[in-house]
């Protein structure tokens, strides 16, 4: 894992919502050290709308967003990828795909946003969970020292990342 730009594919179920908000911040936040991408077992036909209002409304660029399966990334002039990172939430019973070859991988499972019940104003704030939660660990990721870590090592982080315990509790104080 010599690479000056590190290949990060996001994947979930639906492509819609988590794995887009997890590229996004990944190209802002990896600061050209790497290039994510993002793409779903069984891809919705669109990005979800308050998926694209979340990431317009903190000056994201969207314009990559589009909702596809993870069999573009298999395809032979693909990019290879370095990390592959489930975000599924299989506490929930979602299927999480699973990826082929040998990049580093770990399981850093969120709720979807997009199956969340209530008023706009609840359901908004749920991609709104989804976005913290994933820009922690996002920024905990690229805060480590890559180059220096072996691969149990870096293993190890990268497990620890998706045990985070970042689930806002509205009835404890921050």
């Amino acid at each position: 894992m010599a690479a000056d730009i590190y290949n990060v594919l996001f994947l979930c179920t639906g492509n819609s919502a988590r794995s887009i908000i997890a590229e996004a911040i990944l190209n802002r936040e990896g600061m050209g050290r790497f290039k994510a991408y993002s793409a779903g077992s069984h891809p919705k036909d669109a990005v979800h709308p308050y998926t694209l209002d979340l990431l317009d409304g903190l000056n994201f660029d969207t314009s990559f967003a589009r909702s596809k399966s993870w069999e573009e990334f298999t395809a032979p002039d693909a990019p290879v990828m370095d990390f592959v990172f489930t975000v599924c939430d299989q506490a929930a019973a979602e299927a999480c795909p699973v990826w082929p070859g040998q990049p580093m991988s770990a399981h850093w499972g969120v709720p979807d946003p997009a199956a969340a019940e209530g008023n706009e104003a609840f359901r908004r704030l749920a991609f709104s969970d989804t976005f913290r939660m994933l820009n922690n660990r996002i920024s905990i990721f690229t805060s480590l020292p890559l180059s220096s870590l072996d691969s149990l090592s870096l293993q190890k982080h990268l497990d620890e990342i998706g045990q985070k315990t970042d689930h806002a509790n509205p009835s404890e104080p921050a």
